[in-house]
């Protein structure tokens, strides 16, 4: 099998699966517990917490542990939308968020907020001006994703935070797909919230990162007892953050290489399908992109057709986003770019990891070539 769906989940590293296998069996203590057993837990709860800090340049109390990026997304939108109600109800978003982000800015303007989805460019980016444009009195939130999950696109995170403290309004970066592949600086991007997720960034499923700046206003979402210093209720997921405190520490020891080996493949695997199907047309921005993520529309294919013939070839790719592959309408993120309906439906993305090889291209090309040679004489093209 080749695997290239990393946006959607990885591989979880072997020494992130060894550190977490003694928390799952021997030392299963919960974590606020007052005896010995229970605060050897909340010591490595500590030091993974520490590890996300260093990594994004915050202090470790800014630092919370959720169950996934999801309600990291949920609590950043519900949390600052119900702590600010009285100062505002107004909040910023792009029409190419994750759904996550998407339907939590729904339910919202359920109870009455306000919700501006800007729109992007051709390239999936969103205008730092549009966001300046779209200020009013009441707003209290902007949220802007740092690298689009289906295109791989960077926002211009930067710029919006200017923007967002120059005005003094809280702001939120949906950083899922970014985390442990680039190098991120909560303090020079001037960012108040920032979603993570470990099994993004080959660390185990089931546990979120929410970065709170210290004394921006928010709620919990989950009520119950007094974990993550009374904001999060829930019992720890022990073994998980551990295993997602050794999974960024490792990731970015070798994020340079990492880096490079991936565009490196993703450049190689362009440039053979480009010559290879002259037709087909790459989604995205061209240079400010995530490395490992291709989005390619292949004229008169429906993707969902490429997609399954891939498979049986045993190599692993996706049609669009993971949580929205399931079904048969066009992709929000390309509707939002501008992509005509037949383009829409003929992408697909290869989303490159660390472990992909570079003999792993001529694999992909082949068999997307062949899927491409079966599908149009099916259609007789």
């Amino acid at each position: 099998m080749i695997y290239v769906d990393n946006a959607a989940t990885t591989k979880m590293d072997d020494v992130v699966f060894a550190g977490m296998l003694p928390y799952i069996k021997d030392y299963y203590g919960n974590a606020s517990s007052q005896h010995s057993f229970g605060q050897l837990t909340r010591k490595v709860i500590a030091q993974a917490r520490h590890e996300f800090a260093l990594a994004l340049n915050a202090n470790d109390n800014e630092i919370f542990f959720t169950s996934c990026g999801s309600e990291s997304d949920n609590w950043a939108i519900k949390g600052v939308a119900q702590a600010l109600r009285h100062k505002g109800n107004h909040i910023i978003t792009t029409s190419t968020e994750h759904p996550a982000i998407l339907n939590a800015c729904k339910a919202i303007e359920k109870i009455g907020l306000k919700v501006t989805y800007l729109p992007v460019d051709k390239y999936g980016m969103v205008s730092p001006y549009d966001v300046q444009a779209s200020l009013r009195p009441n707003t209290i939130l902007i949220s802007i994703m740092y690298a689009n999950n289906e295109v791989g696109t960077l926002q211009p995170i930067k710029e919006i935070g200017l923007i967002a403290k120059k005005n003094k309004i809280t702001f939120h970066t949906d950083a899922v797909q970014a985390v442990g592949h680039v190098n991120i600086d909560v303090i020079d991007l001037n960012v108040d919230l920032l979603s993570a997720s470990a099994h993004k960034f080959n660390g185990p499923k089931g546990v979120g990162i929410l970065y709170i700046k210290d004394g921006t206003p928010i709620v919990p979402l989950v009520d119950g007892g007094h974990q993550e210093k009374g904001q999060r209720a829930g019992t720890e997921n022990v073994a998980g953050i551990v295993g997602a405190g050794i999974a960024i520490k490792n990731n970015l020891t070798d994020i340079e290489r990492n880096t490079s080996k991936l565009k490196m493949l993703s450049s190689r695997t362009v440039t053979k399908l480009c010559s290879r199907l002259p037709n087909i047309k790459i989604n995205g921005h061209e240079t400010k992109r995530l490395p490992g993520i291709i989005n390619i529309s292949i004229p008169k294919i429906e993707g969902e057709s490429m997609m399954h013939i891939l498979d049986m070839k045993g190599i692993c790719i996706s049609t669009g986003s993971a949580c929205t592959s399931g079904e048969m309408s066009t992709s929000h993120v390309l509707q939002a770019m501008s992509l005509n309906q037949e383009d829409a439906k003929s992408a697909i993305r290869i989303s490159f990891g660390k472990y992909n090889e570079p003999e792993d291209v001529d694999k992909i090309v082949d068999a997307i070539c062949f899927a491409y040679d079966k599908l149009t004489r099916n259609l007789n093209i």
